[in-house]
């Protein structure tokens, strides 16, 4: 029986998340200037790196949260394209670059969603079926 057990990131993974996260920072920025879409913020939230540096899921937070599975989709539809880019900024850091997955972070939703809640006749904290439960990745 083979059990699989979550490790902790190593330094280097640690590194690499932190340069994508910078880089894909202003390659977003840069391709929302481009699109010409006003009024959207993007902004890179996390970035994991599997142990084999193969793969990086990206959470990304978008302002406003109405066009985020939108926005998220379309980041998606565009990985070729980001990765290039991203990976011109970091030839010089890294040999390889992952692939990347991008994902809705919605915490910020979540923590507003409690905070009016709190504020409001109903009470999360004595009534937990008044939140959406949320689902980890």
């Amino acid at each position: 029986m083979w059990y699989f057990c979550a490790m902790e990131e190593t330094n280097r993974q640690k590194k690499i998340a932190g340069v994508l996260q910078n880089d894909l920072a202003i390659v977003l920025q840069k391709m929302l200037l481009e699109t010409g879409q006003k009024g959207v913020i993007i902004s890179v939230t996390k970035v994991t790196v599997t142990t084999d540096l193969s793969l990086s899921k990206v959470f990304v937070s978008v302002f406003p949260s109405d066009n985020a599975s939108l926005i998220v989709t379309e980041l998606n539809e565009n990985k070729p394209r980001i990765k290039n880019e991203v990976a011109q900024k970091t030839k010089h850091q890294l040999r390889k670059m992952p692939d990347l997955v991008f994902y809705n972070d919605d915490s910020l939703d979540y923590i507003n969603s409690i905070g009016e809640a709190i504020k409001g006749e109903e009470n999360p904290i004595k009534d937990t079926d008044l939140l959406q439960k949320r689902k980890k990745i």
